[in-house]
């Protein structure tokens, strides 16, 4: 670690995050001595991932580096690495990148590593229904989803054809919502002249969710405009219907009156449900803290571990009545994890417990339609489009990334193009190869088929 200040405080942040860097900024005048240790190199704006998905933005507009932001912050260090352990009687984290171990020792520890997708204990669904969490993710479904497109062009079975053509989404919240309505438009807009054996507005997207309604956390009236703006797109809609199956080649899905019904789709897309970082049960079980079921740790009011007043669960980890899983919950918890630590080194009265303030929740369905809800005030068309396009701008980190953001959106909305259509089948098969190398294994791998002998293990040549 590089000598800082000398003997001050150790600070140490777990995550690069929401939660991660605005406790890290919070911290820029305090007399301590800062590292953030995080798995990636980039603070992620993951509110807009889908639109690196679907060819609108590119990974690095919505993930700049965190050693840019935190640059001229002169008592943080960042490390890259991925944590595998906290010691909380030692004061210690273990991180690891690639093969080399780094153990930071820390007075305070923030833990903001966040959540990942769930699949509610079906795991397998992951190999063909990739989650929208992190950049691989969304640079995988890029090349899925155009990839679908190019074989449909070389297809001849009519049958094989509209399985290629149908996408499904998993889960009507925000970013199923989100990711369907721009499914829609790239097939319906962006390159509906550009094949020659098939006309992609022939495309099917089919939103499935187990809830009564589309956003069912923005009460029912902006579900029903959701709803209604969606099938006037062409979205077909399957509510109170739970996924009992998904393979290579379809989704099995179980209505509420008990009929199953099999879509066939190679292309899925998993946006239900979240799973908090395995740290959160690895902290817990030292101190005797509760995890839901999310595996979230319940904290005490002032986000801090049972008898272990110096680390704090923040963000996505945390498990705080009436703190929803969103971007607002970090930064506000991050904040206030902030103020505590400097009340603290200057011996001044801790502040009041913690308090979210909800500051409400928008998504777009489509070019110039989105809803809105703050409060008791519903908003919806283009003036809660215009609203979403501002507020995102606000918080996406970097003067660099705000501009080109801007000049992303304008080709898209003006001319239904999109800059970012490359693909490659690295981000094809990258997830899924890692612990499966070798040539010519992206075929059975996306159909999640046996690998030949040959290939079991990683070649030594």
């Amino acid at each position: 670690m590089a000598d800082l200040a000398g003997d001050g405080h150790r600070v140490v942040v777990i995550g690069s995050g929401f939660g991660g860097l605005f406790v890290t900024r919070a911290l820029k005048r305090a007399p301590v001595e800062l590292t953030m240790i995080a798995k990636t190199a980039h603070h992620l704006f993951q509110p807009l991932l889908y639109q690196v998905a679907t060819g609108i933005l590119s990974e690095g507009e919505i993930a700049p580096s965190t050693r840019e932001i935190l640059r001229r912050q002169r008592n943080a260090v960042v490390l890259q690495g991925l944590v595998e352990d906290i010691d909380l009687a030692a004061r210690t984290v273990t991180s690891r990148f690639h093969d080399r171990p780094t153990v930071t020792p820390y007075d305070t520890l923030i833990v903001a590593a966040g959540a990942g997708q769930s699949y509610f204990g079906n795991e397998h669904f992951a190999t063909y229904a990739p989650g929208m969490k992190t950049i691989d993710d969304a640079l995988e479904l890029r090349s899925r989803i155009f990839g679908a497109f190019e074989l449909a062009e070389v297809e001849t079975d009519p049958e094989a054809r509209r399985g290629l053509l149908t996408f499904v989404v998993v889960g009507a919240g925000p970013t199923g919502v989100e990711m369907a309505g721009q499914i829609r438009e790239l097939s319906s807009t962006t390159i509906a002249r550009d094949f020659r054996r098939f006309d992609p507005r022939d495309a099917r997207v089919v939103l499935i969710d187990g809830a009564s309604q589309v956003l069912p956390s923005f009460g029912s009236r902006l579900g029903d405009v959701t709803r209604r703006s969606l099938e006037r797109l062409g979205i077909e809609i399957m509510v109170n219907a739970m996924v009992t199956d998904v393979d290579d080649a379809s989704v099995t899905v179980r209505q509420s009156d008990g009929q199953v019904v099999r879509i066939e789709s190679v292309c899925k897309v998993w946006a239900a449900g979240v799973e908090a970082s395995p740290l959160g049960r690895l902290i817990a079980e030292q101190c005797g803290a509760e995890c839901d079921r999310a595996g979230r740790v319940a904290v005490g009011p002032d986000l801090t571990l049972p008898g272990h007043p110096e680390v704090f669960v923040i963000g996505d980890l945390m498990a705080v009545d009436g703190v929803p899983g969103v971007a607002q919950g970090a930064i506000q918890s991050g904040k206030y994890a902030a103020k505590t630590i400097v009340a603290r080194l200057a011996g001044q009265p801790a502040p009041a417990p913690f308090r979210y303030r909800d500051k409400g929740s928008m998504a777009t369905i489509s070019r110039f339609r989105a809803v809105v809800s703050v409060g008791r005030l519903r908003i919806t068309g283009f003036p809660a489009w215009v609203m979403w396009l501002f507020l995102h701008l606000l918080y996406i980190t970097g003067f660099k990334q705000q501009i080109s953001t801007v000049l992303r959106w304008f080709i898209t909305f003006a001319s239904n193009g999109r800059s970012e259509r490359t693909t490659t089948n690295q981000q094809l098969v990258g997830r899924l190869a890692l612990e499966r190398l070798g040539p010519g294994v992206s075929g059975p791998l996306v159909r999640g088929d046996p690998l030949p002998e040959t290939h079991d293990a990683p070649r030594k040549d």
